[in-house]
């Protein structure tokens, strides 16, 4: 469960901004599918803008704000949030220093730079909430009057619209576009005020820390930058989620470090070594760290599973889903409090600048050159071989003990070239998808074996602990079968996906 800072809030922001004629006239809104009542009220709100001298938060899709007037004065922090962005509200406090849970939260996208004022805004809003019959918001629209000054720039003058969803059906967005646009709004030029004034007086921040990815898939370099660019970028937007502990952050942020981690080392032959190895051992420490939370969170829900079918059928005996609870959530607070205290650390701040650094001078080698559809092939072919030579020392096994152990090495080479594929499917098109595809499915069916081999040690492991503190054991030996059972239907199951990934359709376009 996502944590907040003290006194803060939260939520997601649904809503639609358009730039409109300086004599445009609000349209009646009372015809809106069940408004009872119009709502009309008016503000006098002034912001500052908080940035660094080189506008990265601007770049990584981050606004952080001081404001005053209105209904929700206060600091406000936004950050993306798929299609919408997320708002975190904090009191005003007394100072104008940024608040130190604030700093914190744009660390990463920062890059440890101080924050400084980059832009003033004073709006005069007045705004219409549509409320239904019982007084619940459906949709606010703001007319705004702005005038927003850059700390070393002119004026800049406008006046906007803004439809922000409350309790409605977001169709009623659609329906309240629609008189907006009849009465001469068009879509904003720009998708935040401080954003519309900055692009007018301020340099641009350099490619390599924008939202977007450096354009160009044409060489096999363009795709291997475009594709650690987009990594970068997603590693970054975690960093505030993980730190508050929000719903699957931890497992998204690790993700992105290993996708990092194996582009540097399946995109070898494109790059630099020398410069892309160290980055490489770094991000195994970053993957690391987070692998000890996202274990304890898998971990817990596997057993959870179990427990609910045990439940359903015999029943459980003695307090064994507390105690998995009580063992598994100790972990995990431990194990995500470890994180974020690398997160405050030099070294984590050390890393981002030195994946920004392999971004802005590329550490490309000279195959780099060559065309996507000739070169990325054969790379990607080198990962697919190396995941073939570690299923067949699977078949070589000596004992059942050596077999999970290879058939854990087969996974990590199964998930390295489904990596990789992923990686310059963009470029190559559909028989690269198709092959990711079928690399994730053997990933998949080689992790069902490994999570019931580890699953099946923490179960002795809880059961001992039970065992020492008087409780009955029973429940964890039915668990323990359960786990055997399925890993005999894993074990089954997952040669059919190796022979999928083998198919000649799925690696023909490799040769």
């Amino acid at each position: 469960m996502s944590t907040l800072p003290a006194g803060a809030t939260a939520a997601v922001e649904v809503e639609r901004t358009y730039d409109v004629p300086v004599d445009a006239v609000v349209p009646p809104l009372a015809g809106v599918r069940g408004v009872a009542t119009v709502e009309v009220v008016e503000h006098a709100l002034e912001a500052t803008y908080y940035d660094t001298a080189d506008l990265r938060l601007r770049a990584a899709g981050t606004t952080l704000r001081r404001r005053t007037g209105g209904a929700d004065a206060g600091w406000h922090l936004k950050t993306p949030a798929g299609r919408d962005r997320e708002e975190l509200a904090l009191p005003l406090g007394r100072g104008r220093a940024v608040p130190p849970a604030l700093r914190a939260l744009v660390r990463a996208a920062a890059r440890g730079q101080a924050l400084v004022p980059v832009a003033v805004l004073a709006t005069r809003r007045t705004v219409s909430r549509l409320l239904d019959a019982d007084g619940a918001l459906l949709v606010e629209v703001a007319d705004d009057r702005v005038t927003g000054t850059p700390t070393n720039g002119e004026p800049l003058v406008w006046r906007e619209w803004e439809a922000e969803l409350g309790a409605g059906d977001p169709a009623l967005l659609d329906e309240v576009e629609a008189l907006l646009r009849g009465a001469g709004a068009v879509d904003a030029t720009s998708t935040s005020k401080v954003g519309r004034v900055l692009a007018a007086s301020a340099p641009d921040a350099p490619w390599w820390a924008s939202r977007e990815p450096r354009p160009g898939t044409r060489t096999a370099g363009d795709v291997v930058l475009r594709h650690l660019h987009q990594q970068v970028q997603e590693l970054t937007r975690r960093d505030p989620q993980v730190r508050r502990d929000a719903d699957d952050a931890v497992h998204r942020m690790r993700v992105a470090t290993r996708r990092l981690r194996s582009a540097m080392q399946t995109m070898r032959p494109l790059l630099e070594r020398e410069r892309t190895d160290p980055v490489r051992a770094e991000l195994a420490w970053l993957a690391g760290l987070l692998g000890e939370a996202r274990d304890a969170e898998v971990q817990c829900a596997r057993l959870h599973a179990l427990l609910d079918e045990e439940e359903a059928g015999p029943g459980l005996v003695g307090p064994v889903r507390a105690r998995v609870d009580a063992v598994f959530d100790a972990r995990y607070r431990a194990a995500h409090a470890e994180v974020v205290r690398a997160l405050d650390g030099p070294r984590y701040l050390a890393l981002l600048q030195a994946l920004d650094g392999l971004l802005a001078d590329p550490p490309l080698s000279r195959h780099a050159r060559d065309q996507a559809a000739k070169r990325l092939p054969r790379v990607v072919h080198r990962a697919w071989r190396r995941l073939d030579e570690a299923l067949e020392e699977v078949d070589a096994a000596p004992t059942d003990d050596a077999r999970d152990l290879l058939l854990h090495e087969a996974r990590k080479a199964a998930k390295r070239a489904r990596y990789a594929t992923e990686a310059v499917a963009p470029a190559l098109g559909r028989p690269a998808a198709r092959a990711a595809k079928a690399a994730e499915a053997l990933t998949e069916a080689l992790g069902e074996h490994q999570d019931g081999v580890v699953t099946r040690e923490v179960l002795r492991e809880v059961a001992d602990l039970a065992h020492a503190a008087g409780e009955p054991t029973f429940t964890y030996g039915r668990l323990h079968a359960r786990e055997q059972e399925r890993a005999a239907r894993a074990d089954a199951g997952w040669p059919a996906a190796r022979d999928r990934a083998a198919r000649g359709k799925v690696r023909r376009w490799m040769a």
